[in-house]
């Protein structure tokens, strides 16, 4: 009975740690063309082994106005995680932004669309959040640490 207990605990770590089944991948889709990638940065659970990957991110023409709707796998899903991103106004100003921030289980897509019509999409990321949010000394702010990130870059 004890072999088996611990061969079950073995088999859940393994699955939540997300071992065995390559890393997660998220699907960008705008104005009719989709790009699928791989995570420009994936870490553990404890933020403490992480790998890089600079070459992974999609790129897709979004001109002004058209929204880009964002996929993302179970094993994002499951875990809070929002979208962050850069534009350019009409009036040449360049300006950031956030969706929600997603519970865990709450859902699978988002429909990432800017402010104004004239809006144009520079950058777009995925951001898996790890541990519990942190107080930002300076600000107050709850910051959320990164565990993971997906790339668009619009063209």
């Amino acid at each position: 009975m004890r072999r088996s207990l611990l061969a079950a605990l073995g088999a859940a770590v393994f699955l939540l740690t997300g071992c065995g089944g390559g890393d997660p991948q998220v699907t960008w889709t705008a104005g009719g063309q989709e790009s699928t990638v791989g995570p420009a940065q994936y870490c553990d659970l404890r933020l403490r082994d992480c790998t890089n990957d600079e070459q992974a991110q999609a790129s897709l023409p979004v001109p002004a106005g058209t929204a880009v709707e964002v996929s993302v796998p179970s094993e994002v899903s499951e875990a809070p995680w929002s979208v962050v991103f850069a534009y350019v106004g009409a009036d040449g100003r360049q300006t950031t932004g956030r969706s929600p921030v997603f519970a865990p289980e709450a859902q699978e897509s988002y429909t990432l669309t800017l402010p104004e019509p004239g809006d144009v999409l520079q950058t777009a990321q995925v951001q898996l959040l790890g541990v519990a949010p942190v107080a930002n000394p300076d600000s107050g702010e709850l910051e959320f640490p990164t565990r993971a990130t997906w790339v668009l870059v619009a063209r």
